[in-house]
């Protein structure tokens, strides 16, 4: 007992520390929860192989929790939609990828299955790494975020038949290639399995009763789960729905075991089979916490059980198979991704992005191991190339970043703005989501508008819909000229880019001061330098929102919907009046907070604000019901 508290006090202890750490460095909890591994395993020795042994097979478990939650969001229709990228884009890497490793390890004189098995491992990439970087860095919608998207859905699904290949691997009789080039054959025997339902049946047998299991977690699946959540609903027990949901991934993958198959392919297939289900949230909210936790077990356990002395023995041996891996798949997604139409910033933001190991690596690895299909010095050299490539892919997104701007700067360069053939009464700059809206409303009210915008896919995407646009700089003088800023009567400035916001309204009210300009503004700050640039309207992205939303509750904690309208209708104008006041006192670069002054006055205009509306609600009393 004493041992089992200590060992968890030790692992939850590090995990706590190293994994907040890891991720306010931008390197993803993956990396924390193998250094904390590292640092209470062969580093300070607190945990020893033995306990990491024990506790693996624990941790295993939240590697199947993981398939099903992969499952349950892959909605089948989507994954139909995408099949162009899946099969083509996605399949390809994955089996290119494998083949060059593959024959890697060949020439590097490994066995014919040990070669496989090394090509499936270094196939996949770090999906928690790259798709929280991607997010992060605003890279997800772009063509070349899509692409890595659907690649490494693609490889999240090719996990499954790799777990079921690998325990072949180990079974079958296979070639050693040897290094004058003949070819011996050994053979693994099979680890032998407890429970099982296909034990001393034959060949026929083994496959009926294998399509049964299957076919049982599919009609399952289908017509089982609704009436019994049902019946779950009825004891009105929340815990109810864990103890069910936890059933169905642990019953799934001890029929699996049952019939010698991967536990991750049936909890993958039910898990898919659930997606379209009204109680697919449920399920992964109550399945989620168990997963991350056991993942992260998992990880710890593997850092544990890496052995530095190998690398130390060796770093020059260990860094360069590493970055021989990570060349080789660049090479490889350069490829395909050229292949795939994707050009300079996706092209590389795909190569980069892609070219480290994963964490399915250490799953592969882990498996191949205890089937026997990997030697335990090879095992441990191959669990410290897939951990360097995965610490190295920060440094690669940095590097893409470097080329992303220089590759900007020479589109910009190549691409000349569009020539501007009609001018209209309103300008628009920006046709983000704000800029569209307003289009749209002045264009159907039957007047003109001259749209500018820098975003060429957004521009496309306009003319899809046949609305014309105009690819340009809106900031540039010869765009807002062309464009009829000498006799247009409104300028919206609606750009992303709050300092190119202003910079276009202190340029357009220099040409133009009787011009009308409303802006677009992200903050108060915004607003205050956009008022002194010189905006007539200015417009915060989620004020009116806000202030509509307001208006409900007001409507639904007793105010008539005269009397709300009406304290909404005074809460606008009195706002307009306090940036206006707040604006004078505002200095750019101070912080409110730092601003005494500022701080004055906005209580000043909180307190008028107060007694506006509540004068108002006296004037107008409300009817008693």
């Amino acid at each position: 007992m004493e041992e089992a508290l200590y060992t968890a006090t030790i692992f939850l202890m590090t995990t706590v520390i190293a994994v907040p750490i890891s991720a306010r460095l931008g390197l993803g909890s993956v990396l924390g929860y193998l250094a904390a591994g590292i640092l209470i395993g062969p580093v300070l020795g607190l945990v020893g192989t033995h306990e990491a042994d024990e506790l693996l097979h624990y941790a295993e478990f939240g590697v199947v929790m993981m398939l099903f939650i992969i499952g349950l969001e892959l909605d089948p229709r989507a994954l139909w939609a995408m099949r162009d990228k899946l099969v083509g884009l996605g399949g390809l890497q994955v089996l290119l990828t494998g083949l060059a490793v593959f024959t890697l390890a060949v020439i590097l004189n490994r066995p014919i299955n040990v070669a496989i098995a090394c090509g499936m491992i270094f196939a996949l990439s770090s999906t928690a790494i790259v798709l929280q970087t991607l997010t992060e860095k605003g890279l997800m919608q772009t063509s070349g975020g899509r692409s890595t998207f659907a690649v490494l859905l693609t490889q999240d699904i090719a996990v499954i038949p790799m777990l079921v290949i690998l325990p072949l691997l180990a079974g079958a009789t296979l070639p050693h290639v040897m290094a004058d080039g003949s070819i011996s054959v050994g053979a693994h025997e099979k680890a032998a399995h407890g429970l099982s339902l296909v034990d001393g049946l034959p060949g026929w047998g083994m496959a009926l009763v294998t399509l049964g299991a299957v076919a049982a977690i599919i009609v399952g699946g289908r017509y089982l789960t609704r009436p019994v959540f049902r019946f779950i609903h009825a004891a009105h027990l929340p815990e109810m729905y864990t103890a069910l949901a936890l059933l169905i991934v642990v019953g799934i993958a001890f029929l699996m075991h049952l019939v010698g198959l991967s536990p991750a392919l049936g909890t993958f297939l039910a898990g898919v089979l659930l997606a379209n289900s009204e109680f697919r949230h449920e399920l992964e909210s109550d399945i989620a916490p168990f997963k991350g936790l056991l993942l992260g077990l998992f990880f710890i356990t593997v850092g544990a059980q890496i052995d530095l002395d190998i690398f130390f023995a060796a770093p020059g041996d260990i860094l360069g198979l590493t970055l021989a891996v990570m060349l080789l798949k660049a090479v490889v997604l350069y490829g395909i991704g050229r292949a795939f139409g994707l050009r300079r910033r996706a092209l590389w933001l795909f190569t980069l992005g892609l070219a480290q190991a994963g964490e399915f690596g250490f799953v592969l690895i882990t498996t191949a191991l205890s089937q026997n299909v990997l030697p335990h010095t090879l095992a441990e050299r191959l669990l410290l190339i897939v951990a360097l490539s995965m610490l190295i892919t920060p440094l690669l997104f940095i590097l893409y970043d470097q080329i992303s701007k220089r590759f900007g700067e020479k589109e910009e360069e190549r691409r000349e703005p569009d020539t501007i053939d009609r001018t209209g009464p309103v300008i628009i700059a920006g046709i983000g989501r704000f800029g569209q809206i307003v289009n749209r409303l002045v264009r159907a009210s039957g007047f003109d508008t001259v749209v500018l915008d820098h975003n060429i896919q957004a521009i496309e995407t306009m003319r899809h819909f046949g609305v014309k646009g105009f690819f340009g700089d809106p900031t540039r003088p010869e765009m807002l000229h062309a464009a009829g800023l000498s006799n247009a009567s409104v300028l919206v400035v609606a750009v992303d880019d709050p300092a190119a916001a202003i910079k276009l309204t202190k340029f357009a009210r220099r040409e133009r001061p009787d011009l009308h300009i409303i802006a677009r503004a992200n903050n108060r700050g915004t607003v205050y330098q956009l008022y002194n640039a010189g905006a007539n309207d200015i417009v915060r992205e989620m004020f009116d929102s806000s202030l509509r939303a307001g208006r409900y509750v007001l409507e639904n904690i007793g105010l008539s919907e005269y009397e709300a309208a009406q304290a909404e209708q005074a809460f606008y104008k009195h706002d307009r009046y306090a940036v206006q006041e707040l604006a004078e006192v505002w200095k750019e670069g101070v912080p409110s907070t730092q601003n005494a002054e500022y701080i004055k006055r906005a209580k000043e205009l909180e307190s008028e604000l107060e007694a506006t509306l509540l004068a108002q609600l006296q004037e107008k009393p409300r009817e008693e019901a």
